[in-house]
């Protein structure tokens, strides 16, 4: 599954399904991301049952604000609409495959129960 360009418009219905969702910030004039580029399609392909998004932080400069994206490219990992990971910073092809099995790894009754203690 190639990548879906992720707007204002339709990031919650994509990110708050169930299963998991890369998110990719970048922007058009960052080096980092256009190396990055690459590296996330691959992975894409090799991975038909994970959405992969791409938001432009340029033309969706609401969802930068909304997630406080200082530094692109940003990878954010969701999963069944809850946030898991978002880190700053291209990763090389290995060290995103690890952030994918560490994501489909974890026990999301587990993760709701651990946010739910946090905001009390």
């Amino acid at each position: 599954m190639a990548t879906v360009e992720l707007t204002t418009a339709n990031f919650d219905e994509v990110t708050e399904s169930s299963g998991i969702v890369l998110v990719d910030f970048w922007a058009e004039w960052c080096g980092p991301c256009k190396r990055f580029a690459p590296v996330y399609e691959r992975s894409s392909e090799k991975h038909p049952e994970i959405t992969f998004g791409k938001v432009d932080t340029e033309a969706q400069q609401e969802l930068g604000a909304k997630f406080d994206i200082r530094s692109i490219p940003t990878i954010m990992a969701i999963r069944d609409g809850v946030i898991v990971f978002a880190q700053p910073g291209a990763l090389p092809e290995s060290a995103l495959e690890n952030l994918i099995e560490q994501v489909q790894a974890l026990d999301m009754d587990d993760v709701r129960k651990q946010l739910a203690n946090h905001q009390h």
